[in-house]
């Protein structure tokens, strides 16, 4: 993971080149290059190796995925969603350009992904790269990453069973994963067999991870998460915690690995081994 995520920080680095209007981009930069754990770009990058594909092919979906994620922490961060002023040990994205900057960042984030992918893909049969594009924004519409925050926000202050806890995390957390790996075998070359399989797999440590998030804001310090910890509890929202218990929420992590594991069976072990290690890396996370 550390030698793949080294790869996936240069590529990053390279596609947003500093220009005017420096505000804009240095805002941009300094959360798409903060660092953090690049779970999703080395799920694309293993999920195409894992179907036969060479990695370059997936390097401009892999720096797609996480422009994505990156937006999608500097929203959730503002003022009128999380309203959270660290992330990854340092000040949020509009603590430190303010608001309005922090806003347009995200939002160029986004439209950069999708540009990335179109440009990047040149070696990537068409169908391929249009097929990883419609995936990537049906992860990130209203049939995903914004469906769930909607729910997620409604939710505060309410009872919510573990099916709406459940809708929330496939949409705000799993989806986006899901598509990184999709997207992956896609530009790779996998047959639809495959793919399908690799979804499964993508959905069940899409929700593992937000399981050991949501385990960690309860059992974590600020300075270990390199976040806020406990603002879940502070918003009174639904978590797995919440609703299971603490050791009820590993004994679900406990199935979701097993389960996410068992989904690779039907490929090559050698092939599948990384992401075997990054589902079991993703369950035992300390931070």
């Amino acid at each position: 993971m550390a030698s793949k995520a080294a790869a996936v920080n240069e590529a990053l680095d390279l596609s947003l080149p500093l220009r005017y209007p420096e505000g804009l981009v240095d805002s941009m930069r300094y959360s798409l290059l903060a660092g953090g754990k690049r779970v999703r770009p080395v799920l694309a990058l293993a999920a195409c190796e894992l179907v036969g594909g060479d990695e370059a092919a997936a390097v401009p979906v892999a720096c797609a995925v996480e422009m994505v994620h990156t937006m999608s922490l500097i929203h959730d961060d503002l003022p009128c969603m999380d309203d959270d002023g660290t992330r990854r040990g340092r000040p949020t994205n509009h603590v430190a350009f303010g608001v309005s900057t922090a806003l347009l960042a995200g939002d160029a984030l986004l439209a950069l992904a999708f540009e990335h992918v179109a440009r990047g893909c040149a070696g990537v049969p068409a169908a391929r790269a249009l097929r990883a594009v419609a995936e990537l924004g049906s992860a990130v519409g209203a049939d995903g990453l914004a469906a769930g925050l909607v729910v997620d926000l409604a939710s505060e202050g309410s009872p919510v069973g573990l099916p709406t806890l459940e809708y929330i995390h496939v949409h705000k957390t799993a989806r986006l994963l899901e598509a990184s790996a999709v997207c992956g075998a896609v530009v790779g070359g996998g047959t639809e067999e495959e793919i399908e399989t690799i979804r499964r797999y993508a959905r069940r440590i899409g929700l593992l991870f937000q399981v050991i998030d949501d385990v960690l804001d309860v059992t974590c310090s600020s300075e270990q998460l390199g976040k806020t910890a406990g603002k879940d509890l502070e918003a009174d929202k639904a978590t797995y915690p919440k609703l299971l218990g603490v050791d009820g929420a590993r004994a679900y992590a406990a199935e979701l690995v097993a389960g996410a594991v068992a989904e690779l069976d039907r490929f090559d072990a050698d092939r599948a081994a990384p992401l075997r290690h990054l589902a079991r890396f993703i369950a035992n996370r300390q931070y």
